[in-house]
């Protein structure tokens, strides 16, 4: 029977979460940005913050790695939502002369650091409301914040705005099956004790969104990957008190109050059975991580040739690779 309901449920649950992160893509005011502001306050002024660094940590070293493959000085770069400095620990003043660091949490603000020689400005400041010159940066970067911004398609032509032509546009966002074992076992168990479902867990946005956003923004020659880094945790209750500790519990408007004991441990209990792999303690937990670049267009950019101005046909490429990449333009042989 729980088989049964949960081949039904799943179905339904990932419609649902299609539908949820479909609405991020609006202007709608889906998330409490106060809310957020004191989950990040709250996190910051524990004693243990440091524990719960790990995942961001890691994400914020590898989207330093693409700043760096870009093979230019930086005089002026600023940091979305920079949180504890998890990108500034990276980024060396070889790259960057000057790196303006935001957050909406003064006290996560003051505890982000940079690497030795690099020079730091902190700024208070929300994500959707960016006020920075018109064409004033270089290079603007953002870290596992942007996902809690109601108004994407407005923070990106914000940061357009921003960059100076040819500059570049580096971020991180949680994708849309980030922590789908956690949103599937909550819903199915309240499914299953109160025959509805609430949701526990915010909305995230899709891949296939984001080049649609960058290109609405006006950016151009873009890049965009996706990675999955599935961690660990003894129980669900493990997993849902890290995320409390990285400020990242949810902060949907609709977001319930409260969670009851026996909720909780039914979906510990789904949790458990459906995903956690035989022979092994604990739980999986997947976050997926999408990465993108997107550059404001420029006089010394590379541009796409007219259309038809191609000597080579599509047609004929098998006959190129038949003969070791030479072909004839002038006869096709």
């Amino acid at each position: 029977m729980l088989r049964k309901l949960t081949k039904l449920s799943t179905l339904k649950v990932r419609c649902e979460v299609r539908a949820l992160s479909s609405l991020s893509q609006t202007s709608q005011n889906i998330f409490d940005r106060n809310a957020k502001r004191l989950q990040k306050e709250r996190a910051a002024l524990s004693e243990d913050v440091g524990l719960y660094d790990y995942l961001k940590e890691e994400v914020g070293f590898r989207l330093a790695d693409r700043v760096f493959d870009i093979k230019r000085d930086f005089k002026a770069a600023a940091d979305i939502g920079c949180s504890r400095g998890y990108l500034s620990r990276h980024i060396l003043a070889e790259s960057v002369e000057q790196l303006t660091l935001t957050d909406t949490s003064a006290t996560m603000l003051e505890q982000a650091q940079g690497t030795p020689g690099l020079k730091m400005v902190k700024l208070v400041k929300d994500e959707e409301h960016l006020d920075f010159e018109d064409n004033s940066l270089d290079l603007v970067i953002s870290s596992l914040s942007l996902h809690w911004v109601n108004d994407l398609p407005g923070c990106f032509a914000r940061i357009k705005r921003s960059l100076k032509p040819d500059g570049v546009f580096i971020a991180s966002m949680f994708g849309g099956d980030t922590l789908y074992e956690l949103r599937s076992s909550l819903q199915l168990a309240e499914l299953e004790r109160k025959g509805g479902i609430s949701p526990h867990i915010s909305p995230f946005t899709q891949i296939r969104d984001i080049g649609s956003l960058l290109n609405r923004a006006g950016f151009t020659m873009l890049t965009i990957d996706t990675d999955e880094l599935v961690i660990g945790y003894p129980s669900m209750f493990e997993l849902m008190w890290d995320l409390k500790g990285m400020a990242e519990n949810n902060a949907a408007f609709n977001r319930p109050a409260h969670l009851s004991r026996e909720t909780m441990l039914a979906a510990s209990a789904i949790y458990q059975e459906l995903y956690a792999k035989p022979n092994e303690n604990g739980i999986p937990a997947t976050f997926q991580i999408i990465y993108f670049v997107g550059w404001k267009p420029g006089p010394n950019q590379p541009q796409p040739l007219e259309r038809g101005t191609g000597e080579v046909s599509l047609k004929d490429l098998g006959s190129i690779i038949e003969k070791g990449g030479k072909l004839d333009t002038k006869t096709g042989d």
